[in-house]
């Protein structure tokens, strides 16, 4: 038919305008028309993901009068399949989050490249010892228990392990974490731990499909941060902000998120292999 597209067939996904789609190391363009599923890479893919959420980082830090670069993406790679991580690392991303200690582990001997592990999951104090020698920093830290027992490892490597506090400030019953009475309660002897570096605090945010109202529990984050930090008689500074996922990160930028952890926008459009 005159006038239509010689990509419009069955194959034929979607509309875009021209646009180039960029992450640290690669961008991908998409012509006027059609984009075609079979053309397609899984790396493209994820660059394409990729140049839409860092789009998304820097309209949130904008508002919020912020600079792009204060805000680190941490890519969840829980579900990813081993060679779609081998694309995220090639195309630039190199801080990486894991849930499950066991494929943290494993996966820092099969990936080469200059990786960050983040441990994002919940972490038994029987699981230390294998994660403190990969781990670049524990967001997960939800007890005074195994805030000590990670001292105590982190002390037989000679290492001073750095962290993060778990909140919980919703306060539902299925979160783990502090709540903000029993952080603030037990802070001075966390203040005394040698071996463990408290870079700041973690929390999650109720499932909600209204974006705003994720709001005040980011919001209550950082003035619990604010609050701690006054009285931490100068020793700790707490600079990092670990909140906002793949559904709510843009609130959290703008509540002051300094880490932010996405995993399924990343990977949106790929098919796990079976």
């Amino acid at each position: 038919m005159e006038g239509e597209s010689p990509l419009a067939d069955a194959t034929t996904i979607g509309v875009f305008r021209r646009t180039t789609v960029h992450s640290k190391s690669d961008s991908v363009t998409l012509e006027p028309g059609f984009c075609r599923l079979d053309t397609m890479s899984n790396r493209q893919t994820i660059a394409q993901n990729l140049g839409q959420i860092r789009h998304e980082i820097e309209a949130a830090c904008a508002r919020s009068d912020r600079s792009p670069g204060s805000v680190q993406l941490v890519a969840v790679t829980k579900y990813a399949d081993l060679d779609w991580v081998r694309d995220l690392i090639e195309l630039g991303e190199t801080q990486l989050g894991e849930s499950r200690p066991q494929q943290m582990c494993r996966r820092v001997d099969e990936l080469s490249g200059d990786v960050r592990w983040h441990m994002i999951g919940h972490l038994q104090r029987n699981k230390v010892d294998m994660v403190i020698p990969a781990a670049e920093l524990i967001h997960s830290v939800d007890s005074v228990r195994l805030l000590r027992k990670i001292e105590s490892s982190a002390a037989k490597l000679g290492k001073r392990q750095r962290v993060l506090l778990e909140v919980n400030v919703s306060g539902e019953e299925s979160k783990d974490g502090f709540s903000p009475a029993s952080l603030k309660s037990n802070w001075a002897e966390m203040l005394d731990l040698q071996h463990v570096d408290i870079q700041g605090l973690m929390t999650m945010a109720p499932h909600s499909d209204d974006k705003e109202a994720t709001r005040p529990f980011f919001r209550q984050l950082r003035e619990l941060r604010d609050d701690l930090v006054a009285n931490s008689d100068d020793r700790l500074s707490l600079p990092e902000l670990s909140m906002g996922m793949s559904g709510d990160f843009e609130i959290a930028i703008e509540e002051g998120a300094t880490l932010i952890r996405i995993g399924s926008r990343i990977f949106e459009g790929l098919e796990r292999a079976e």
